[in-house]
């Protein structure tokens, strides 16, 4: 089986392409794909379109990654326009790309985010939960339409729905661990919104599952079975680096530095995976406690 990976010098791609076989990673920068990945093919893209249809021909699973980070830096006019145009634009090329071979990859795994649901409190949310109404929730529901419309080339397409990824060496846990083992780590705001979280193993775990099982057809929401509330997030968090979680952050203050991002930390969004489950997905990281610790050992 053939797989093409887009976005595969980030954190979640890096990982992924150390579990697939012969992978053929594609990018702007030839270069850095090579010397980041021993051993894998490398070819050169233009996402911005249009894009040459010969770079998917014998290709069965594309994994599609790529878009501008949502994270760094504040979300200025033309900062979320290239959060927009990064996912919606290049997906919509990728899909036309796709139009024009005549024999086509059969997967098409695209990634979306749990930002698909807006900020709901503490309603539980799953695959078949209607959309929310801000900035995020508008990007993934035009993100995901662009995706399914490759659905009518007679490719089979998955929405990956991620949460909040753990892990070794990136994510969000690379931003956190300094503040609290200087000892001025603490909840965000109030604490009581939800953080849907997913260890990188298994939400790679859960690309491949989709990937290989074909059962498996539109959203699937890439979390872990338990999220937590911040609160309950940073005890355990505090509580792994052995150091006490004594400095709140205001909301007010993080608006301040954040600007509009601030939203995205402060946003509650309690998300179950119903349809990993039902599929026989099996979590190899179901609880926070245990995510933290194999994210910290590593």
């Amino acid at each position: 089986m053939k797989n093409i990976v887009t976005g595969g010098t980030g954190f979640i791609g890096t990982r992924l392409i150390g579990r697939l076989e012969n992978p053929v990673v594609l990018g702007r920068d030839l270069d850095r794909i090579r010397q980041r990945f021993k051993d894998v093919e490398a070819r050169q893209w233009h996402p911005e379109g249009p894009i040459d249809p010969s770079l998917f021909s014998d290709v069965d699973t594309i994994f599609h990654l790529a878009g501008e980070s949502i994270a760094n830096g504040r979300w200025s006019r033309a900062k979320k326009a290239r959060i927009m145009r990064s996912r919606v634009e290049t997906t919509k090329a990728l899909v036309q790309a796709l139009s024009r071979l005549d024999q086509r990859p059969g997967t098409l795994i695209c990634s979306s985010a749990i930002g698909y649901y807006g900020s709901r409190g503490s309603e539980i949310l799953n695959e078949s939960s209607p959309p929310g109404h801000d900035f995020l929730a508008s990007v993934c529901q035009a993100w995901e339409e662009q995706a399914m419309r490759a659905e009518e080339l007679g490719i089979r397409v998955v929405t990956v729905r991620t949460g909040i990824v753990l892990g070794p060496g990136g994510g969000v846990l690379s931003r956190m661990i300094l503040p609290f083992k200087l000892g001025f780590g603490g909840r965000l705001g109030h604490g009581r919104q939800y953080m849907s979280w997913i260890h990188i193993d298994d939400l790679i775990g859960i690309m491949l599952h989709a990937a290989a099982n074909d059962k498996v057809r539109g959203s699937i929401n890439g979390v872990s079975p338990n999220p937590v509330t911040n609160r309950q997030f940073t005890a355990a968090l505090a509580a792994a680096l052995h150091r006490l979680a004594l400095f709140p952050v205001p909301g007010l203050m993080l608006r301040l530095v954040l600007g509009e991002l601030a939203t995205v930390a402060l946003s509650s969004q309690r998300v179950i995976p119903d349809k990993a489950a039902k599929t026989g997905y099996r979590f190899l990281h179901p609880s926070v406690e245990e995510a933290l610790a194999a994210s910290l050992q590593a």
